[in-house]
């Protein structure tokens, strides 16, 4: 475990099992600046206090403020043949929706407007509910899953390579908003950063350190509370059931994953954007416009998009499918590195989103109405459905099951 050094005696211990390989170990009671790592797999398992509860609730009332602006409001601007043309977010997802794809620009909504709001939302109401005697554990458990969704940084990202394509056939100018959006972004990375959910359990549910032999002790996997359950078999803190594992992970995770590889044929072979100018038609695929990027002398921001839709989504697949069949064939090799692939590809994985959001962009700056047009190809919905199963499929892989084959494969080993 990796702790700071602490001056003077030692806070009281728990006892507390590693949410990646089950491990059981004793956890002292962190200070501010402390963080605690799992000794066998080394995951992060809890750090200290890092923001309190009225802190963060001033920077979601600031995120709220900012959110009707940075939405509504031009980002950026460009004229084109002598017309000004505004790009807000909220304008490229309608142009999303009212263009045949609703299901995408639902895609685009949540992760952009949808998640950051219910972050903002759900720290009002902690306080909020607190004071009214609510149930706040729905909220609690929520935001713990909410963290990997939240992607407006991915969309600012987004922003960029959408400025570097639209500059070939007009004049860009910074919209109003941007600034606002910025600091919302930056507010929001700040939450994400100083949201503490173990902290918030021990403020509004503490419970009592468990008794009686520690092996016995299990994790919750809804909340992460080591203890007993209760006599419905239901976890005290959160009232969630007990289990040891994850039920049907392999099961979800190879239909994710399936689904995922499949949607990802169309997704790479058909035109994912379609560009109308002087008459012409001008479909890209992914990859085909990676490389006209490329050959534009754009080589940093195709390589970030290449990155981003090309390589992580079939990085994901590759790392997937090895675990899935390391699990199902027991193997002891290499536990460490799978372990490492797994937490990379978890980092990874919602940047694949980048093309989604530089196509909402376009289609608000560009619109049919234009001599000059831009709209989107089949292509969007599959790859934006596999980057979410691959999401979930990651989310859905109960990494213990690693652990566990490399256990029963030594446990026959010694037989």
């Amino acid at each position: 475990m990796k702790i700071n050094t602490i001056s003077g005696p030692l806070p009281q211990t728990r006892y507390q099992r590693c949410s990646e390989c089950d491990f059981l170990f004793t956890l002292p009671a962190l200070r501010r600046t402390q963080t605690a790592h799992c000794p066998r797999c080394n995951s992060k398992v809890e750090k200290g206090k890092v923001c309190s509860l009225p802190r963060l609730i001033v920077i979601a009332i600031s995120i709220l403020v900012l959110m009707p602006f940075a939405y509504t409001e031009p980002l950026i601007s460009i004229r084109l043949l002598g017309t000004r043309i505004d790009a807000s977010l909220f304008e490229g997802i309608w142009q999303m929706s009212s263009q045949g794809s609703p299901l995408t620009a639902s895609m685009v909504a949540f992760c952009t407007v949808g998640a950051p709001l219910t972050l903002a939302g759900s720290i009002l109401y902690l306080h909020f509910g607190n004071k009214f005697g609510m149930n706040l554990k729905p909220v609690l458990l929520m935001l713990d899953r909410l963290k990997d969704w939240v992607m407006l940084d991915i969309y600012l990202i987004g922003m960029a390579v959408a400025c570097i394509k639209v500059k070939e056939y007009a004049d860009i100018d910074m919209g109003p908003a941007l600034v606002a959006y910025i600091m919302m972004t930056i507010l929001v990375t700040l939450t994400l950063i100083n949201l503490n959910i173990e902290q918030l359990w021990e403020e509004f549910y503490p419970q009592r350190r468990p008794k009686g032999v520690p092996d016995s002790l299990v994790l919750c996997l809804s909340c992460k509370f080591t203890g007993h359950p209760d006599a419905r078999g239901r976890c005290p803190r959160c009232h969630v059931p007990m289990s040891l594992r994850y039920k049907h992970s392999l099961q979800k995770t190879w239909a994710a994953l399936i689904s995922a590889m499949v949607l990802l044929v169309p997704a790479n072979l058909l035109p994912i954007s379609i560009i109308y100018a002087n008459g012409q038609q001008l479909k890209d695929t992914i990859f085909s416009g990676v490389v006209s990027l490329a050959t534009s002398g754009n080589v940093p921001i195709a390589a970030i998009v290449f990155i981003a839709s090309v390589l992580v989504p079939f990085t994901k697949v590759i790392v997937l499918l090895t675990l899935l069949l390391s699990i199902h064939f027991k193997a002891h090799q290499g536990l460490k590195t799978r372990i490492r692939l797994l937490r990379l590809v978890t980092w990874i994985g919602r940047w694949s989103m980048l093309d989604l959001f530089v196509i909402s962009l376009m289609m608000s700056l560009v619109n049919r109405d234009q001599l000059l047009s831009f709209t989107m190809g089949p292509a969007a919905f599959y790859f934006g459905s596999a980057v979410i199963l691959t999401i979930l499929a990651v989310e859905w892989l109960d990494s213990r099951l690693i652990w566990d084959a490399h256990a029963t494969r030594n446990a026959e080993y010694t037989d």
